[in-house]
């Protein structure tokens, strides 16, 4: 019997994305057979956006393991592939995976995550996102981690934490079996939540990333966390880049 390659679902979580919601969708429908926005009742009309572009939208408390846990829940697809509203994938993301899933013994796993636009801050924080990487075998949810649904419903999906759901996760699944680190293509994130901010937003991170190691709970360490917004002129230098470099073949 042939091999039939699976159907892929993308799932948003978006909280006050209005700028930037209806380009992440075209980029998800390039890669997914459905697609699912899953909106925390966003006062800027994020959902009204999304419903307008004729995509899924739910609606679910605020913070994104949560809300990733209600759209894993209503999603169709064979595997499961969680993008931020501020990353972006090209289209040849999608035979990446399923090239990598192929192999039965894979379960899931994520992309090489580049920053835009780029800055001496980020040229070093890749390398060294991707070395945490192979360190400790976990990683965060802007690095577009995808796995089969199955799996994800055998590991009883994202925990309902505000923080660290996304690091949780990847260690439990990393655990239940075989994980790919796609590198080519990569996934592009936006810098808005480094820019002028960066050394600051370092620090936090890492002391959050510590303080749940030495089992602060999420939902306290989650008081520290904000939420970075860009400004106008921010969101749209990254989705110049962004197109760019995913339209581009090769880039």
């Amino acid at each position: 019997m042939s091999w039939v390659p699976p159907t892929l679902t993308v799932i948003i979580p978006v909280w006050n994305e209005a700028p930037l919601i209806r380009d992440a969708i075209a980029c998800a429908r390039r890669i997914a057979d459905e697609v699912i926005v899953v909106d925390a009742h966003s006062p800027d009309g994020t959902a009204s956006v999304a419903e307008a572009e004729g995509v899924r939208v739910v609606q679910a408390p605020k913070g994104r393991g949560p809300q990733l846990r209600a759209a894993a829940a209503v999603a169709q697809g064979d595997v499961l592939l969680f993008l931020h509203a501020d990353a972006r994938l090209p289209a040849s993301a999608r035979d990446a995976v399923l090239a990598a899933l192929a192999d039965e013994q894979i379960v899931g796993g994520g992309f090489y995550i580049r920053f835009l636009p780029a800055s001496w801050f980020t040229r070093l924080l890749e390398p060294l996102n991707s070395l945490r990487r192979n360190l400790t075998q976990r990683y965060y949810g802007d690095t577009g981690i995808f796995v089969r649904r199955s799996v994800y419903e055998s590991l009883g999906g994202h925990r309902p934490w505000p923080v660290m759901h996304d690091y949780d996760f990847s260690g439990r699944m990393e655990r239940a079996g075989r994980c790919v680190y796609i590198r080519h293509p990569s996934i592009y994130a936006s810098a808005r939540r480094f820019e002028g901010r960066e050394i600051r937003t370092r620090i936090l991170w890492l002391s959050i990333q510590s303080l749940y190691r030495v089992g602060v709970p999420p939902r306290l360490l989650g008081l520290a966390y904000r939420d970075a917004r860009g400004s106008p002129e921010q969101d749209s230098a990254f989705l110049a880049l962004a197109r760019a470099r995913t339209e581009e073949p090769g880039r």
